[in-house]
This record gives C-alpha cells, sequence and structure tokens, in this order.
C-alpha cells in the first residue's frame, strides 16, 4: 500500500474534493459536479504501482476524473480553475496527455486509437483508460477491450467497481463485465453522491 503519490494522500485527495463541494454549495460551480469519495486509497495504490502519472503514459477518465487528473500530474490550482468554469464532466489537457468524456464509455475508443498510434510508431507509452462498472457491461467497452487485446496494444483499462448504475445496483441492472488480460477492476463502497452533493439544494442567483 502506497502513502502517496506525487505528493498527494488520502487525505489530500479527500480535502480538494471538500473544496469542490463546499465551492459548489455557496453556488460557486454553475454545472453539475461529480465526486469521489472511498476509493482514494486504491487509486493511489494503481498510480503508484504502475507510475502512471510518469509523463509518458496517456491517462483517459470518465465525468467523475478530478482524482485521475490530480495523480496524474495536473496542477490542482488550474483544475480547480476548470471545474468553476464548469468544465468538472470534461477536464482535458493535451499537455498532460489526459483525456476525459461525460459520455459512457466515451473515451474508450478514442484510448484504443491512441494506444493503436502509440505501437505503429514503437513508443514505449502506454494507455490507462479508467471506467466504471455499469460502462464496463455494455457493448463498445467488449468491443474495444477484444481489439486491443487481439491486436497487443499497449493500454490497460481499469474498472472502478462501486455496485451502482448511478444508483441502481449494477449486477441487477448489467450482470458482470468478462475476463480479459488487459482489464485490471478494483472495487470500493461509494463514499459520496453520484452527482452535485447529496439532499442538499444550492440557490443561484
Amino acid at each position: 500500500m502506497a502513502s502517496s503519490y506525487h505528493g498527494w494522500t488520502k487525505e489530500k485527495l479527500m480535502a480538494f474534493e471538500q473544496d469542490i463541494e463546499n465551492e459548489f454549495l455557496v453556488a460557486h460551480v454553475r454545472a453539475p459536479i461529480h465526486l469521489s469519495a472511498g476509493n482514494e486509497q486504491q487509486l493511489i495504490d494503481i498510480f503508484a504501482e504502475y507510475d502512471i502519472g510518469n509523463g509518458k503514459n496517456y491517462c483517459f477518465s470518465t465525468h467523475r476524473s478530478h482524482l485521475h487528473a490530480l495523480l496524474h500530474g495536473i496542477p490542482p490550482a488550474w483544475l480547480k480553475e476548470q471545474i468553476l468554469l464548469g468544465r468538472s464532466m470534461h477536464i482535458n489537457s493535451r499537455e498532460h496527455k489526459f483525456m476525459t468524456s461525460s459520455i459512457v464509455n466515451g473515451c474508450v475508443p478514442i484510448a484504443v486509437g491512441v494506444a493503436m498510434a502509440l505501437k505503429r510508431q514503437d513508443s514505449p507509452d502506454k494507455v490507462w483508460c479508467f471506467v466504471g462498472d455499469m460502462a464496463s457491461s455494455v457493448g463498445i467497452f467488449h468491443e474495444n477491450i477484444k481489439y486491443a487485446s487481439r491486436n497487443d496494444l499497449p493500454i490497460m483499462f481499469v474498472v472502478e467497481d462501486n455496485g451502482l448504475a448511478t444508483n441502481t445496483p449494477t449486477q441487477e441492472a448489467w450482470g458482470d463485465y468478462p475476463g480479459k488480460k488487459n482489464v485490471k477492476v478494483y472495487q470500493y463502497e461509494r463514499g459520496c453522491a453520484h452527482i452535485n452533493v447529496a439532499n442538499r439544494f444550492v440557490e443561484f442567483k
């Protein structure tokens, strides 16, 4: 178990998300936010074990990307600015090789395309693509991991399994994800609302 990665501890990651929640509750964020809670240590361990934020790897994320962005090396001040501008669900940085999409599995085929390009270029770089457990249960994910596996592409998919498809139990709605050689799964219990802040209403003036 890693205590930190790039200076980010579990407590610091939690503090960043708490700061964003506070900004949202006073109506400083005039767009939806998707916070993370409960998976800080697992992400630190994965990023540290594979040194994902080493400046060479590409990182593709989802609508819930704040922690991925921080661990990948995106400056927290810039990230917070983007969130305050209403871009929480689509944080993108060419400089840091970081891309997100609020569309379910929106980044998956793009990530596979980048991995194919890296292979053709004989690049030592690698692609990391994070998805939720519901996203891992639908067709486009299966097609892309099959293509990536068949073509031996330099990509790893990480399934973040909190057992929920928005607020519906994933297993009941979608069933399980397939076992593939280039899919890594970790499980955690969600510690915050799916979107915005639970049971709290914000009045914009």
